[in-house]
């Protein structure tokens, strides 16, 4: 899989992506305001399945924020997320500490360059896949890398946190 440089410069998921030197795919599009779903306008305008493209969600675990990485096809599960970090409960968390923590804009938020590193868990589906696309850190922005290269550059528990 080749790397492709945006002529704009990087975000930090891209500059974290090209910093431990993995392999990954930008792919761009304009985005539509009006768009009900950040993560299914993804799928469909790249001709992506769902299953595919995955949303990234910040939630609080016990009081941590913790990042979820899920298909866009489906929904958290936040009584998994919880069980897979060893937790009790979890709620999604506010929105304007998800962005103040993470560096990035609600629709854009990458699991990669995080202001803040963040426990992250990697729904098991993504295992499924040769290649998955995620944020890359703006909405209109997708990276599409192998699932273990996320795991392993996020840190990211494997765990069924999805649901359909």
């Amino acid at each position: 899989m080749a790397k492709k440089a945006k002529k704009t410069g990087g975000t930090p998921a891209t500059v974290a992506l090209s910093a431990a030197g993995a392999e990954f795919v930008v792919h761009a599009y304009d985005h539509d305001p009006a768009a009900a779903s950040y993560g299914e306008e993804a799928a469909r305008v790249m001709g992506v399945s769902p299953s595919r493209v995955f949303k990234t969600l910040v939630a609080e675990v016990d009081g941590e924020l913790t990042v979820a990485v899920v298909p866009v096809a489906g929904q958290l599960d936040l009584k998994a997320l919880a069980a897979a970090v060893g937790g009790k409960r979890a709620a999604m968390a506010d929105p304007a500490a998800a962005e103040r923590t993470t560096g990035y804009v609600r629709g854009g938020i990458s699991p990669l360059g995080q202001r803040r590193r963040l426990r992250t868990v990697l729904d098991a589906s993504a295992s499924a896949h040769p290649t998955i696309c995620v944020s890359a850190g703006r909405r209109g922005l997708e990276v599409e890398l192998a699932p273990a290269a996320l795991a392993e550059l996020t840190s990211a528990v494997l765990a069924p946190i999805g649901r359909a």
